[in-house]
């Protein structure tokens, strides 16, 4: 799934506000270099209108121009810190930024996509990480029972509903509210909590969770140890934690074009070694589809 386009938030200046539009027309139809032209004449009658600059970056990369993308990108940046946009992303790309995924752009992008989303995901890029994990974690434990089950990055609760009949109290956390709303119509959790999984963790008691479940989530995590760590703080002794990533032939962390991480299998395994988790599996497996074809995953399920 790649992510949509630029917020549709107006820069409060209604000349701006058309030329924006026109700009967005152009780049549909290929003519990039036009749409610079016109980003740039809006730009300077809204020098803080971060949907420009992000869109400005856009075409300056279409056209070649990797400076002034840069540049429009770190303007983006500058004049909306939270960057619901994405543009830190898009300077890592440009091998111009340290990798980082800023929350308000995954709220963003998720809140936007939250009433189609199991449709997309399901139908449009045949998503299986739900069944994959399940079926991971039985082989891990026998019997299937868990007491107090975290759903991390839950989205609209694909994974809860495949472990709801398997825990005793499931929680689910998502940091973008339409997703939490989605997730809730189903039915699955007995909490959820709007939240950043990493402030999350930081807040809860140690020794809380029996299982730790995270479908789909790590692809907007550049380096997984921190979290790895928080995460088994808050795991009981003997807890399982089963999680999907994608993954590439290399041995560290790539950001791919779809602006999603793909991690390489002896970066999993040395995340794991830092947090003192247990390796109990580490399969390889495709949880999705990208423009037809199946991405590259692992399926790895470790212990406490």
């Amino acid at each position: 799934m790649q992510p949509l386009a630029p917020l549709p938030l107006s820069s409060g200046d209604l000349i701006a506000d058309r030329r924006f539009e026109w700009a967005r027309g152009a780049m549909a139809d290929g003519d990039f270099a036009g749409a610079a032209d016109v980003l740039t004449q809006a730009l300077e009658l809204v020098p803080r209108y971060a949907a420009g600059w992000f869109a400005l970056g856009e075409a300056r990369v279409k056209i070649g121009d990797r400076a002034g993308a840069v540049l429009a990108f770190d303007r983006a940046c500058a004049v909306d810190p939270a960057d619901r946009h994405g543009a830190a992303l898009q300077l890592t790309l440009l091998g111009a930024a340290t990798p980082a995924t800023p929350p308000a752009y995954v709220r963003a992008v998720f809140d936007q996509y939250a009433p189609a989303f199991d449709k997309a995901l399901v139908e449009g890029l045949s998503y299986r990480a739900p069944q994959l994990l399940l079926d991971a974690v039985k082989v891990a434990r026998v019997p299937m029972k868990f007491g107090t089950v975290l759903d991390l990055g839950c989205g609209t609760g694909l994974t809860g509903v495949a472990f709801r009949p398997y825990c005793d109290f499931l929680i689910g956390i998502d940091v973008s509210g339409g997703m939490i709303a989605q997730a809730k119509a189903k039915g699955a959790y007995d909490k959820l909590i709007e939240a950043e999984i990493t402030a999350f963790l930081a807040s809860e008691a140690p020794s809380t969770y029996h299982l730790v479940l995270a479908g789909d989530v790590f692809v907007y995590v550049a380096y997984l140890g921190p979290l790895f760590a928080a995460t088994a703080r808050a795991m009981k002794d003997g807890a399982l934690f089963a999680f999907t990533v994608e993954t590439h032939d290399g041995e560290g962390v790539l950001l791919r074009d779809t602006l999603r991480y793909a991690h390489g299998a002896s970066h999993v395994r040395a995340a794991l070694a830092e947090a003192k988790l247990a390796l109990v599996s580490l399969e390889t497996a495709s949880t999705r589809t990208e423009k037809g074809e199946p991405v590259p995953g692992l399926i790895v399920v470790a212990a406490k």
